[in-house]
């Protein structure tokens, strides 16, 4: 069972695909949002000590994105095609670092809604072989999810403290 600290990461031993599950305490509308939103995105998305800078980011079904984090001269590039979208329930995207063009993911992002005003956030990365599905896990992915996604509970967390200041 996971907590809402907890990160799983699981690779599937018969497809390579690699499936996240991690709870938030905070309602999907409010996970959803900081998925969705630029200015809300480069708050948590990756790893501490990086900075990110979106050159567009237009999350609706048919839509696409780019964006870079950066430490000092270093820059990393990530983009993609949003294929369906759907307000507080489902991203389903493609993704593809671009220092690796040729390794695109299909991503599905789905949010259920727990009870207490909590989110189960369960995401797959579907990759053509077990070697990118390798390559992908020891690319240094698990660190940056796990810190994502603390930065992410402190921005929930701040979140809540506004929506309830007001």
């Amino acid at each position: 069972m996971t907590t809402s600290r907890e990160t799983r990461i699981d690779a599937d031993p018969d497809v390579p695909l690699v499936r996240i599950v991690r709870q938030f305490d905070a309602p999907p509308e409010k996970v959803f949002r900081a998925h969705v939103e630029p200015e809300l995105l480069v708050q948590w998305l990756g790893p501490r000590g990086l900075e990110m800078r979106i050159d567009h980011h237009d999350c609706r079904t048919g839509g696409s994105y780019r964006y870079v984090h950066a430490r000092g001269s270093e820059e990393y590039g990530f983009r993609g095609s949003f294929h369906e979208v759907r307000p507080t329930e489902l991203i389903v995207q493609t993704f593809t670092f671009e220092a690796y063009p040729d390794g695109v993911a299909l991503e599905k992002l789905v949010l259920e809604e727990l009870d207490g005003g909590r989110t189960r956030l369960t995401s797959t990365s579907l990759v053509a072989s077990f070697e990118d599905r390798d390559a992908m896990l020891s690319s240094g992915m698990e660190d940056g999810i796990q810190q994502g996604y603390e930065r992410l509970d402190e921005l929930l967390a701040t979140e809540a403290g506004a929506d309830r200041a007001s």
